[in-house]
């Protein structure tokens, strides 16, 4: 990579020497090739260096829950999901959907998927947080604006040879029904799971297969996750040498806010990049405020080290 970067900029020196001896288009247009060409490749470089921590290179597991805003927020949720899904899909990451509550009139009450590709859960860690929603909402007939909130979760989807002590008689599973909008979405058979984790309360469920035993594993692959993501908070509690990126995508922290009315804007509150392309941004072109993102922690982090 790094060879790769000094030719790069060797040829840019190259067809700027060029350029300002002959002045003609053909040299010019070259010039701005070759600084694409640059660009392109310290962009990468120094994503590569921002993506350097111990599970960046992981697969991400990702949950959206509504929060304040009833069906609003429920309907802002899987605008979300969407938006994510839009994301892995332009990247070429694979998207695997392990488990979904519907609503009862619109929108999700909860999701879980698993997105599979490189720095997977590096890129998306950052997406950890309130997200806030301003519209007209189409759920009021009296055409008012509203304000919803949705929150993201974001964990490393862990090689299964790391060690998380999880003791049998911790956990309660229970087996019920799974539940969908109707016709071949519900078993007829108690094929989902739900997995209690008494000593941290955290609680994980799957219904995505039709076989139990198969939703059975994939909640316990999401319930070590969560667990060994718990462990290392608290490992870097206890260094007091935590990113400063941790407390900016707290659950409960407002991270970014889409607005729709009274004007278009979508602005993330940590780095402060923000964007009037709002339709795009929701159809999951996330690169340039995941990118923002990166290098507000990289400078928190530097900042407090130093």
């Amino acid at each position: 990579m790094y060879d790769g970067l000094t030719q790069a900029k060797a040829d840019v020196d190259v067809w700027l020497e060029l350029a300002q001896e002959d002045q003609g288009q053909d040299a010019m247009e070259a010039l701005r090739e070759h600084l694409g060409i640059f660009q392109a490749r310290l962009d990468e470089t120094e994503l590569c260096i921002l993506l350097s921590g111990p599970d960046d290179d992981t697969a991400a597991i990702l949950e959206i829950h509504p929060g304040a805003g009833g069906v609003d927020a429920q309907d802002w949720a899987e605008m979300l999901l969407r938006m994510y899904l839009r994301w892995t899909e332009a990247r070429g990451f694979q998207s695997l959907e392990m488990d979904r509550l519907y609503g009862e009139e619109a929108g999700i009450k909860s999701v879980t998927l698993q997105i599979t590709g490189p720095y997977a859960y590096g890129l998306l860690k950052g997406e950890a947080g309130i997200h806030r929603l301003i519209r007209i909402s189409p759920f009021d007939a009296s055409g008012r604006r509203h304000t919803a909130f949705a929150s993201v979760d974001v964990y490393p989807d862990i090689d299964t040879n790391i060690e998380i002590d999880v003791k049998e008689e911790d956990l309660r599973i229970d087996v019920f029904r799974a539940s969908g909008p109707g016709g071949q979405h519900v078993n007829r058979t108690n094929s989902a799971v739900r997995i209690t984790h008494n000593p941290s309360g955290i609680v994980v469920q799957c219904q995505n297969e039709k076989s139990q035993l198969k939703n059975k594993q994939l909640a316990m692959k999401i319930l070590k996750a969560r667990l060994y993501e718990r462990e290392l908070k608290e490992l870097e509690a206890t260094k007091k040498a935590d990113y400063a990126s941790k407390d900016a995508i707290a659950f409960g922290s407002q991270i970014r806010t889409y607005t729709l009315q009274p004007y278009r804007l979508v602005k993330d509150h940590r780095s402060g990049f923000e964007s009037s392309s709002v339709e795009a941004v929701l159809d999951g072109r996330l690169d340039e405020f995941l990118r923002a993102t990166l290098l507000h922690c990289h400078a928190e982090k530097k900042s407090a080290q130093s």
